[in-house]
């Protein structure tokens, strides 16, 4: 985990617009579905819709960076109002181009990853936003998080970390 001062953590708390997550790992269990027909069920928490509803009446939006294409998670950003970035393969370089997208700086951004794949943009949001994994989380994850949340993935970790914001910024 990285290790900055409580007031370095509210001070950036109360800058975050922006909350991006990982699908698959952060808001659901990284366990999917499959019949003869191909993907057809993940599991979402929808503890964690409860956080993107409380970040959205604070202000802050919320959207989902995957590199899945898949159905399924684009009806769950639809219904909760979130802005979606899909099949991204390399979320470190695409940070410029979804702070473009959203114009939003890099201090006002805060990501919550699981996995290898996530730690590039973590890295780079760490360095002047907040960064989160859920308990679950591979330890490379854990070890590029502000934030190592007490939920799995898709069991509450998102809700976990916009919590955590809103607590942090109030």
């Amino acid at each position: 985990m990285i290790a900055i001062s409580d007031a370095e953590l509210s001070a950036r708390a109360r800058r975050i617009r922006l909350v991006l997550t990982d699908c698959d790992g952060v808001l659901t269990d990284t366990g999917v579905y499959y019949s003869e027909r191909g993907e057809e069920l993940k599991r979402f928490s929808l503890r964690d819709g409860m956080g993107v509803e409380r970040l959205a009446r604070a202000g802050v939006a919320s959207a989902i960076v995957t590199g899945e294409t898949s159905p399924s998670v684009r009806r769950r950003a639809d219904k909760l109002g979130m802005r979606l970035f899909l099949g991204v393969r390399d979320k470190g370089a695409h940070l410029p181009s979804i702070l473009r997208e959203t114009g939003v700086s890099l201090p006002e951004v805060a990501y919550i990853g699981d996995d290898v794949n996530d730690l590039a943009i973590m890295l780079a949001v760490a360095e002047v936003g907040l960064t989160a994994a859920p308990a679950d989380a591979v330890a490379d994850v854990l070890c590029a998080a502000h934030r190592r949340c007490e939920a799995r993935g898709g069991h509450g970790a998102f809700r976990d970390f916009a919590d955590w914001i809103l607590k942090l910024a109030s």
